[in-house]
């Protein structure tokens, strides 16, 4: 396996500019997610990555070699698309088989590294069946040995998941995550699911108009997001944003909020006045009568052993996550209270989260 370096990499088709300057790194063994809605240029990023697409500008190095312009065939990566693309008249052994059969290698080794992957995959038991009569799961299986069996450098992976019923995509996330744990291979996979993406992922990359808004683990991306839209975009519900207008200081633990004082991690720059955004993850909040912020029960979601509990304010609808065992009553007023570890601030001009405490410990914690 090597490591994958992208370095200013951009894609333009006419006018459109479909990636726009990304740069990062795929450590050896690394598996990262490519995170975002349709259109956002995560598979154009992918495509150039496997050598289909070429770059208007930029580096692609795998294992340390410069393969910007190499074709695909001469860069010794894997790629698993979501249409499974397996041979219908060939059974699971011979479909997993064939890459090494175009290669040349001898039919006793062909059949030793078949049935190895088979193994790996849990799926010797289906060899000898005929495509057509095997279940979404079995042929992604399929899909993903005839990937394996080749043992390239990095797998490069569309979507894979994305024709399967739920219940057998969230078997594969399991499943492909414990096959990346058994062969530490460095694996780019492109999803529109964050919850995929934080299940398997150790980075993730999320793309908004061909813009990797923000490079980090799951655990980063999701409790200190750079910006608004990754703050939205991950989480269910997403994190809320209480909007106001005031201006900041450099030093200030604290915000007025439609005329409540509310407490935030240190805030590390002045900004002059404009309108904010206090930005809160919904299991972040809990009701209390004696909290100065105020709304009324606007609804509720009951999920078992929670509810997420929405609730009108000055600054907005928000939503917390509570136990399931509290009845509300639409209208009911209510008190909520925050943990000030937690919340983020945001410039909704520029859509950036506000240098504070929150991010600074992160980076030295």
């Amino acid at each position: 396996m090597a490591e994958i370096r992208i370095e200013n990499l951009r894609k333009q088709f006419g006018s459109f500019v479909a990636v726009q300057d990304s740069s990062f790194t795929v450590e050896d063994g690394e598996f990262l997610a490519l995170l975002g809605p349709s259109g956002c240029g995560k598979t154009t990023t992918l495509r150039m990555i496997a050598g289909l697409e070429l770059p208007t500008s930029g580096k692609i190095h795998l294992g340390g070699e410069d393969v910007t312009f190499n074709r695909a065939s001469a860069r010794d990566i894997a790629f698993v698309f979501q249409l499974f693309a397996l041979y219908p008249h060939m059974n699971a052994r011979k479909n997993i088989g064939f890459p090494l059969l175009s290669q040349g290698v001898p039919k006793a080794e062909i059949r030793r590294r078949v049935e190895e992957t088979a193994k790996l995959l849990q799926i010797g038991h289906i060899l000898d069946r005929p495509i057509s009569g095997l279940a979404g799961g079995d042929r992604q299986r399929v899909a993903l040995g005839r990937a394996i069996v080749r043992r390239p450098k990095c797998f490069l992976m569309d979507e894979p998941l994305g024709t399967l019923d739920a219940e057998f995509r969230e078997v594969m996330v399991h499943e492909l995550r414990e096959l990346h744990n058994r062969i530490h291979a460095t694996t780019v996979y492109v999803t529109h699911d964050q919850h995929e993406a934080m299940a398997m992922a150790d980075k993730i990359a999320v793309m908004n108009h061909g813009v990797i808004e923000q490079f980090g683990t799951p655990q980063e991306i999701y409790s200190r997001p750079a910006t608004m839209y990754v703050a939205d975009f991950i989480g269910s519900p997403p994190m809320n944003f209480m909007r106001f207008t005031s201006s900041l200081q450099k030093g200030a633990r604290s915000v007025s909020m439609g005329g409540v004082e509310v407490a935030v991690p240190e805030v590390h720059q002045d900004l002059a006045e404009g309108e904010l955004a206090l930005g809160v993850r919904p299991e972040h909040i809990r009701f209390s009568d004696a909290s100065p912020v105020r709304g009324a029960v606007y609804g509720s979601e009951y999920l078992g052993t929670n509810q997420i509990v929405a609730v009108e304010t000055v600054s907005g609808l928000v939503r917390a996550r509570v136990p399931a065992n509290r009845n509300f009553a639409i209208g009911e007023p209510v008190g909520l209270e925050f943990n000030p570890e937690k919340l983020a601030l945001f410039d909704c001009k520029s859509g950036l989260a506000v240098p504070s405490s929150l991010y600074s410990e992160a980076r030295h914690g």
